[in-house]
């Protein structure tokens, strides 16, 4: 006997069977997009039945649906070390491998498959696009030198509007109402702002967020009204109905939009342009903070970047990065609420000051305090363990309640996951999720939802609705070759 078999488990033919009986349910719940439960049905099987590398690989492509990157990449690994012939655990590993921008080792993954399937079509595509992209990073890391920021190279100057454009204007170089509402119009009948305006905002709130620190604290009034929203993902139109349901920002209805502004959803210029927009017109009451998908490997892989270059340049898709560089990375409610877009850290002790002397401008880092509020999410044991996503950490009640304790807080508020409900209110009330984004990805199902609190009592009260009808393109509609290689 060898000594991988000897490592094997003991299964009786019963439950062999009842395993596959499970991976057979698993599979229908997945080709239903029901991937919760599929993770479910997977690990049923594997508990009936550790030894089959298949179950390993489907649940690993269930959890990469679900964005759990670290998960599927544990579990592509699994089935591999159970099978080390299995040709689609290395598929699998290397699609977690490239979901997490490790594109390097998803390329020796892919080169395991070309080697086992010479004659495998499908396989050596996916290795060639993997080489192209390796490549092409090698490249720019060689040719990279200390030159100047993008927002210096613009000449706005040198933009003549067209005698036939007809679309929104600024006021002598300045957004106001008009313009915003303008704006709004036309990109609900798919039109396009011209460049000259576009480069004009990004530029403008290039320098606001420059001027603020990494933890903007805001005041809010007893009586005032103040809205926190979730995820948005590129879904303009449910911006829109947000907006609609409750109102145009403006100084008397404040908004924070918690990142994750961009990326998935096919119209995340036109959100992103409306976002700007309204904190270009109301800078002290209209905040944004960064999400885990404001970073360069995100919005290469799922769409902003192709968006942009389809809809602008391939310039203006780099002065995006640069101006993402200075969003925000938390906000702090009347020294009582403190909103993020993961989570919380890997360790205790960490408090408000050291949040506020991040240096945020450079690309999110694969761990610390600046990664944790990103990319974390919370669970329900007590403690902290690996994320599911293979960034950040995912922390407990117990942790949640120390730190709130450590800074005189009453609870935190976070986006970054999907929720049946557009919310959930978890660790005895202390840690709200927010998601604003309903019928996710056009295939989710979950409704949206924002919060509203007032300054006085700082208690959340949730709305929630449905997804709005928006144009035929889907999502994902510019995002990158890359994502064929996920399938």
């Amino acid at each position: 006997m060898s000594g991988e078999d000897e490592n094997k488990a003991e299964v009786s033919a019963e439950q062999a069977e009842q395993a596959e009986l499970c991976k057979e349910e698993a599979n229908k719940c997945f080709k239903e997009q029901k991937f919760d439960e599929a993770v479910k049905f997977y690990t049923k099987a594997i508990e009936l039945n550790p030894n089959v590398a298949v179950y390993y690989a489907n649940r690993s492509f269930a959890y990469l649906r679900q964005e759990s990157f670290g998960y599927a990449l544990s579990d592509a690994s699994k089935a591999i070390l159970q099978d080390k012939s299995y040709v689609k655990g290395y598929y699998r590993r290397a699609a977690a491998y490239m979901s997490l921008g490790k594109f390097k080792l998803a390329l020796r993954d892919f080169e395991t498959v070309t080697k086992a399937r010479p004659n495998d079509s499908d396989a050596k595509k996916k290795f060639l696009e993997c080489t192209k992209i390796v490549r092409k990073l090698a490249f720019e890391k060689a040719i990279a030198v200390d030159t100047k920021n993008v927002a210096d190279t613009i000449d706005l100057e040198g933009m003549a509007i067209e005698d036939d454009y007809t679309g929104p204007k600024l006021d002598g170089d300045k957004v106001t109402l008009k313009f915003m509402e303008d704006l709004m119009e036309c990109y609900k009948k798919q039109g396009k702002l011209h460049r000259k305006y576009a480069y004009k905002i990004l530029l403008e709130v290039e320098k606001l967020f420059m001027q603020q620190p990494s933890m903007v604290d805001i005041n809010i009034p007893d009586e005032a009204k103040f809205t926190i929203c979730g995820d948005i993902h590129g879904q303009f139109y449910d911006l829109m109905n947000i907006f609609s349901l409750n109102g145009l920002p403006s100084p008397d209805n404040p908004f924070l939009f918690n990142g994750d502004f961009v990326d998935r959803g096919s119209f995340s210029v036109e959100c992103i342009f409306t976002l700007f927009g309204f904190k270009l017109l109301y800078p002290k009451h209209f905040f944004m903070s960064r999400g885990n998908h404001e970073s360069v490997t995100m919005n290469q892989m799922y769409g902003f970047e192709g968006e942009v270059k389809a809809k602008y340049t391939e310039q203006m898709a780099q002065l995006f990065t640069e101006v993402y560089n200075w969003l925000p990375l938390c906000h702090c409610l009347n020294n009582r609420v403190l909103v993020m877009h993961g989570g919380l850290f890997s360790r205790d002790g960490v408090k408000l000051d050291e949040l506020r002397q991040i240096e945020r401008n450079r690309q999110p880092p694969e761990d610390g305090l600046m990664c944790e509020l990103l990319w974390s999410d919370p669970q329900p044991q007590e403690g902290r363990a690996p994320s599911k996503r293979g960034v950040g950490v995912q922390f407990g009640p117990d942790v949640t309640h120390r730190f709130l304790k450590d800074n005189s807080l009453d609870y935190v508020v976070r986006s970054h996951e999907v929720k049946a409900d557009g919310y959930e209110v978890a660790h005895d009330g202390k840690c709200i999720t927010v998601f604003s984004a309903p019928n996710y990805c056009d295939t989710m199902g979950n409704k949206g939802a924002f919060i509203v609190l007032n300054g006085k009592d700082m208690k959340p009260n949730f709305t929630t609705y449905e997804a709005a009808p928006h144009p035929n393109v889907k999502p994902m509609a510019y995002a990158s070759s890359i994502m064929s290689l996920l399938c």
